[in-house]
């Protein structure tokens, strides 16, 4: 059997009128909908047909029919006019965007906000991956007698600090010798360059000075391996209950959801593209997920893919709408953490 240009546009029609109702469509509903000159038997035969290809599903006997995993997917690839956000929206996203402090967490929790409010589902975004990165700046800030907070900054605009107890008392000499070691080992040069077997050897090489550096040292080590963690950020987990697709699974999905792990696996697998991945249904690879939609999209961070900015919601999304629109917001938050990362 053949998928013919009217079973495409039943196809897409069925699709459409189903995320706009939820409610499954009828043949005699798409005669009068879409203006076929043919009557509403032919269109219940390719709708039949269409079952029998496994792009639509009936719900009940007597009821209309509604896409399957399989017809959403034919939809997207094949059939989808994708509605592009006007130039009034972008600029509203773009200036909340631009509201943040700037430092990738904040810009992140802000387009997560956005995404949110936009789609009526979970927003989800990862901070910026480190793998790249380069350290910026190290400082050492005295808070106590012996007491310090070490900071670090890198390419990617993350800042970690560690607050570091020492056995002798921090004077500014010794906050000018971390200093000078860190910008003559460290500053410039990659973060994941910060091991302990580096730390080990530089001390080594410090003398006197090794007994005093070792714990502010071993704090920056600690940092760099902090900051080679991504951190995963939601929005609007609540949004899930007002699906009644969701409504079997909605408290399940929720407290998956507070498990980082699955979700990076799912973002990590995803192979480089100018496009939003869209995962529907099955396609996705744990069973929480299997009556839901994924969609998300890699933010670049100074040319490299840095993190990712995405929704959860169930299969019934305005996929037409929705993709456009996690791109813009993507490369908008690749744009001002570039930026920021250049200042």
């Amino acid at each position: 059997m053949e998928m013919t240009d009217r079973k495409e546009k039943i196809l897409a029609a069925v699709v459409e009128k189903y995320i706009q109702t939820g409610e499954p469509i009828g043949s005699k509903a798409l005669v009068d909908s879409l203006g076929l000159s043919v009557s509403s038997a032919t269109v219940r035969n390719e709708m039949a047909d269409l079952s029998d290809m496994g792009y639509l599903e009936q719900p009940h006997t007597s009821a209309g029919r509604i896409p399957s995993n399989q017809g959403y997917r034919y939809y997207v690839e094949h059939l989808m006019t994708t509605c592009d956000m006007s130039p009034r929206e972008k600029s509203i996203i773009s200036s909340k965007l631009r509201e943040s402090s700037g430092e990738p967490q904040s810009v992140l929790e802000k387009a997560n906000n956005i995404l949110a409010d936009l789609t009526h589902c979970t927003a989800v975004s990862t901070t910026p991956s480190e793998t790249q990165a380069v350290v910026k700046r190290i400082e050492l800030v005295p808070i106590g007698t012996r007491t310090a907070m070490v900071v670090m900054l890198t390419t990617t605009g993350m800042l970690k600090t560690k607050v570091c107890r020492t056995d002798k008392e921090i004077t500014i000499d010794i906050a000018e010798n971390f200093y000078n070691i860190a910008k003559q080992y460290f500053i410039g040069k990659p973060a994941s360059d910060i091991t302990i077997p580096k730390i080990q050897t530089l001390a080594l090489s410090l003398g006197e000075k090794a007994l005093t550096m070792t714990p502010l040292l071993v704090a920056l080590c600690d940092l760099a391996e902090m900051s080679e963690r991504t951190e995963l950020l939601l929005e609007g987990q609540s949004n899930l209950l007002g699906h009644k697709e969701l409504e079997t699974n909605a408290f399940e999905l929720m407290e998956f959801l507070r498990r980082a792990e699955p979700l990076n696996r799912i973002f990590s697998q995803r192979k480089s593209s100018d496009s939003p991945s869209v995962l529907i249904g099955k396609e996705n690879l744990f069973r929480e997920l299997q009556n839901s939609t994924v969609i998300f999209s890699k933010y670049s961070i100074g040319g490299h893919e840095s993190g990712t900015l995405g929704i959860i919601g169930p299969t019934r999304v305005d996929y037409a709408r929705l993709i456009p629109s996690i791109k813009y917001l993507t490369d908008v938050v690749g744009i001002i953490l570039s930026d920021n990362m250049e200042d």
